[in-house]
């Protein structure tokens, strides 16, 4: 017996039978080192072959995979990095996804094939990966040349995004922002840039402090931006009137953010406000893709998850705030401003 009903389309379910197929691609091309080899001009298969000690017949294929991404380009003869390759995936370019890359490959890769062990039980990944308790930034960056590596990354990330939530919400009458686990500074830097009355300080654990010192001090506002080592749960906060936590909250267990907002509360001025950076799930938690698939990279690999505008607003209130308002941004993170009350 058949049925009179239209047989649904395939597409969708056979898209994501290849879906993982791409990313390793580009993870495996990153680890090799294509296109940083790339990165001085174009060169044949051979040369490939040769430099990259990889056999050639099974190159080929890579590259070719490479080109499907549009990350390669062949003219007949040789392949070059695409200028979306030359920004964000070779070692040298100040924009570089590489290390966050690399850490997808190492261990988010790894981390992704327990999920539902993740999923039944309700907690991170690591002991059964790597027989680790966790946290990862205890672990995983075990030399200066790994932490540094993926700080790039996140900054690659935070050039993105940054401008765009420093411009969400007019941010003119604060004048002191104090970022929280600002890392290199990339959110401190687009808030100096627009807002030239702004001093700024980073505020991170001392094994940032270099790299960010490096990075800020090439930019134009370095002389409004200072540094300071410390952990914002167990140290003492510095002053400002506006505090911000970019992709913070996402890491850390409910109880951990809600002693952390308070303490953010208790230390601010009357008027002054915390700005959040996160990726804003829709209140239906159906999308946005990038937030749903991210909140689930927070189950494997944290204590967090990501949250809707009206989640952070309630748990933001309850810590003392007022006036809690998002702006979507069309970059990896969304903006919400909340005022203290």
């Amino acid at each position: 017996m058949t049925s009179d009903l239209p047989v649904p389309d395939p597409a969708p379910i056979l898209d994501l039978l290849e879906a993982f197929r791409r990313s390793k691609t580009m993870f495996a091309a990153i680890s090799l080192g294509v296109f940083d080899r790339l990165a001085s001009g174009p060169a044949s298969l051979d040369e490939l072959a040769r430099d990259l000690h990889a056999d050639r017949d099974a190159l080929q294929r890579l590259l070719d995979g490479c080109v499907c991404l549009r990350l390669l380009s062949h003219d007949g003869s040789g392949y070059a990095n695409t200028p979306t390759a030359s920004a964000y995936l070779t070692s040298a370019s100040p924009r570089r996804l590489t290390g966050y890359a690399r850490y997808s490959n190492m261990a988010l890769w790894q981390l992704w094939a327990h999920l539902e062990d993740a999923v039944r039980e309700g907690t991170h990944r690591w002991k059964q990966t790597f027989g680790w308790d966790g946290p990862i930034f205890d672990h995983f960056f075990r030399t200066d040349a790994d932490r540094r590596e993926f700080l790039m990354g996140m900054h690659g990330l935070g050039l993105i995004s940054s401008p765009a939530v420093a411009a969400a919400f007019d941010l003119r009458r604060f004048r002191r922002l104090a970022d929280l686990g600002g890392a290199t500074g990339h959110l401190a830097v687009a808030a100096c840039r627009r807002y030239p009355e702004l001093h700024a300080l980073v505020f991170d654990l001392p094994g940032t402090q270099a790299l960010a010192g490096e990075l800020i001090g090439a930019t134009e506002v370095a002389n409004r931006i200072e540094l300071q080592a410390g952990d914002f749960f167990t140290d003492a906060l510095p002053e400002a009137d506006l505090f911000a936590l970019a992709r913070i909250l996402h890491d850390w267990s409910q109880d951990k953010i809600d002693r952390l907002l308070r303490k953010i509360c208790e230390r601010l001025p009357a008027g002054g406000a915390l700005l959040v950076a996160e990726k804003l799930l829709n209140d239906d938690r159906a999308g946005p893709s990038q937030a749903v698939f991210q909140s689930l990279n927070m189950l494997i690999c944290t204590e967090g998850k990501e949250r809707t505008l009206g989640e952070y607003a309630a748990i933001l209130r309850q810590a003392g705030f007022a006036g809690v308002e998002g702006k979507r941004t069309g970059t990896p993170v969304d903006a919400v401003l909340a005022v203290k009350a």
